[in-house]
C-alpha cells in the first residue's frame, strides 16, 4: 500500500506528458484555438487538420472544444499524425476569412506540408467547413463534413477538391436534406467530382460524433495530397 502514492504520482506525470504537445493560442488570431504539434514537426513538414465545432461548443471557454470531435478523440488516446488545430467560435457562424487567418498563422510559425491541408467539421462546423473550403478551395487538400450543409453557390469550387459528406438519416436537428442539397449541387456542377456521400442508417445528430473516434475519416483524409 505504501507504493500507491508513487503510482498515482507517476500516472499524473505520464498523463501531463501525454498532453504536453497540446496547447492554446490566444490573442494572435481572431479565433482563439487549440493546437497539437507532432514531435516530428521540428524535422519534417507536417500536414494540418483543422476541426470546426458545432454551435453547442461556441463561447469563450476553450475547454468546451474538447467535449466532442477531434480533440475528444485525442483525449481518449487517438494519435493523429498532423498539426491539429481546433478554434473556438464565440457566437454566430464560422467566418472563412477568420479560419484562413489561423491557417496562415500556423503556416508561418510551424513546419507545414502545404500539399496536405485538411478541414473537418460537425453540424455548424460542417457548414463552416464547406464555406471555408468553398471560398478557399485552392488552399485546401480535402474536407470532411458531418451532419451539416453548405451553400449551393460554392458547389463548383467544392467540386475541385476531394470531399466526404456524412449525415445520419435520423437527424432531426439538421435534416439529411441539407447535405443532400449540396451534394446534388456539386454533382450537377461536375458529375465526376471526387465526392463521397455517406448516409448513416439510424444516425442522429449526436451519434454521428462516433466518426471522430474511428479510423475511416482520418485514413481517407491523410491519403489525399494536392499536386
Amino acid at each position: 500500500m505504501k507504493l500507491k502514492p508513487v503510482f498515482i504520482s507517476l500516472f499524473i506525470l505520464l498523463s501531463c506528458f501525454g498532453y504536453s504537445q497540446l496547447k492554446t493560442i490566444t490573442n494572435q488570431t481572431t479565433y482563439p484555438f487549440w493546437i497539437n504539434i507532432p514531435q516530428k514537426e521540428s524535422t519534417e513538414k507536417q500536414p494540418v487538420l483543422i476541426f470546426l465545432h458545432g454551435k453547442s461548443l461556441s463561447g469563450t471557454d476553450l475547454n468546451r472544444v474538447r467535449r466532442y470531435g477531434v480533440l475528444r478523440a485525442m483525449d481518449k488516446g487517438r494519435k493523429i499524425p498532423a498539426i491539429v488545430v481546433a478554434p473556438q467560435l464565440a457566437k454566430g457562424n464560422w467566418n472563412p476569412d477568420k479560419v484562413l487567418e489561423i491557417l496562415e498563422y500556423v503556416k508561418k510559425n510551424y513546419n507545414v506540408d502545404e500539399s496536405r491541408i485538411y478541414v473537418c467539421g460537425m453540424s455548424l462546423g460542417g457548414y463552416g467547413t464547406l464555406h471555408f473550403a468553398g471560398k478557399y478551395a485552392d488552399k485546401i487538400t480535402a474536407a470532411v463534413t458531418i451532419c451539416g450543409g453548405g451553400n449551393t453557390n460554392d458547389a463548383c469550387k467544392l467540386a475541385t477538391i476531394p470531399i466526404w459528406i456524412q449525415h445520419g438519416d435520423k437527424d432531426y436537428i439538421v435534416p439529411l436534406s441539407e447535405s443532400q442539397k449540396i451534394v446534388n449541387a456539386i454533382r450537377k456542377c461536375n458529375d465526376k467530382a471526387n465526392l463521397i456521400f455517406t448516409i448513416i442508417k439510424g444516425g442522429n445528430h449526436g451519434t454521428v460524433e462516433s466518426i471522430f473516434h474511428e479510423d475511416a475519416m482520418y485514413n481517407w483524409l491523410f491519403k489525399q495530397k494536392r499536386e
